[in-house]
């Protein structure tokens, strides 16, 4: 596992947009060199994973409910992982982690096998 900080979240109104990013709490890790996913967890729900990139073919995965509106991204010269929120809905509202590696992300979205998960980045959405 790759200890990871986010940052970026904060107060949004429905419709608005954030941006969050990760990045190795150690420099010396390469990001770019790594798969890496985005779990939210709402108060009183499970966490979920709603987007990951892959080193093949550069692929992405995005939990319907997010698709076309979420986009992630690396920012290599920043060794840092984006995810892009436009449109914001009240649903969107959670703490938000990025976590590196995850696997098995097909149909079910991207696994996560270890247990350090941060303190992540909280996303709030309200009118």
């Amino acid at each position: 596992q790759i200890h990871l900080v986010e940052s970026g979240g904060g107060l949004a109104r429905p419709g608005d947009s954030l941006t969050l990013s990760c990045t190795p709490s150690n420099s010396s890790f390469k990001l770019r060199l790594y798969n890496v996913g985005w779990f939210r967890q709402a108060p009183g729900k499970k966490r979920e994973g709603v987007s990951a990139i892959s080193l093949s073919k550069d692929g992405r995965f995005y939990i319907d409910s997010v698709k076309g509106r979420f986009t992630i991204s690396r920012d290599v010269a920043k060794n840092t992982v984006v995810l892009q929120m436009d449109d914001l809905k009240v649903e969107d509202t959670a703490t938000y982690y990025c976590v590196s590696p995850v696997e098995g992300w097909g149909s079910m979205g991207p696994v996560y096998q270890y247990d350090y998960w941060g303190h992540g980045t909280q996303v709030t959405v309200s009118p």
